[in-house]
């Protein structure tokens, strides 16, 4: 049964292939699928941008579907940029661009003020419309320099203080087991192996 990861970040898609390795499907992407089909992201919370995705490529593909939204909470900065995250410092606006944005609005503000989370919500449509989310947080710290060449986004500048580093510096298995994103597969887990089980398999 196949399983369709409906993301074109790189990013996303190197960690999606080992976070949903040993699951019983056949992970698809939606390049390898053909589908082309902009989602705008409408929705005031990750939850709700993780629906519209998962269902309106549910839709369009007739697999099921797995969508997520993710973003970084910064309490400095009101839990800016959130939702907004991959759109913070604008259109064509690269990671780096987005992290040094960041840096420069914390300018001033102490250590013990820079607390922050990343947060992610998976959200599993069927195209019978069925749906279901799961979500992750992890906690930490913006550090006041990127340091690390692990990841992507925001992981030079979230500074975990259980491992005494950034996300960046994470040896790219243990973020797989740490992250926001590991944390909300790791909870979507059961759901996935509920919805292909072979007396549920009424999917390509």
């Amino acid at each position: 049964m196949k399983l369709l990861v409906a993301t074109h970040n790189q990013g996303k898609i190197r960690e999606y292939r080992a976070l949903l390795t040993g699951l019983p499907a056949d992970l698809v992407f939606l390049t390898e699928i053909g589908i082309e089909l902009p989602v705008l992201e409408s929705g005031n919370s990750f939850q709700e941008n993780a629906v519209i995705k998962a269902r309106a490529y549910a839709q369009a593909s007739g697999l099921l579907t797995l969508a997520d939204d993710s973003g970084l909470e910064v309490d400095a900065l009101g839990g800016e940029p959130g939702i907004h995250a991959a759109r913070y410092a604008g259109p064509g606006a690269s990671d780096v661009d987005r992290y040094r944005l960041l840096l420069h609005n914390l300018e001033g503000v102490p250590w013990e003020k820079r607390t922050a989370r990343f947060h992610c919500v998976v959200a599993i449509a069927v195209p019978d419309g069925r749906l279901y989310t799961a979500e992750g947080c992890c906690e930490g710290i913006i550090a006041f320099a990127p340091r690390g060449e692990h990841g992507f986004g925001y992981d030079p500048v979230f500074y975990m203080p259980d491992y005494g580093c950034t996300m960046a510096e994470l040896d790219p298995m243990v973020k797989n087991r740490v992250s926001h994103r590991a944390r909300a597969v790791q909870a979507a887990w059961p759901l996935l192996e509920m919805l292909l089980k072979p007396q549920n398999r009424c999917l390509p």
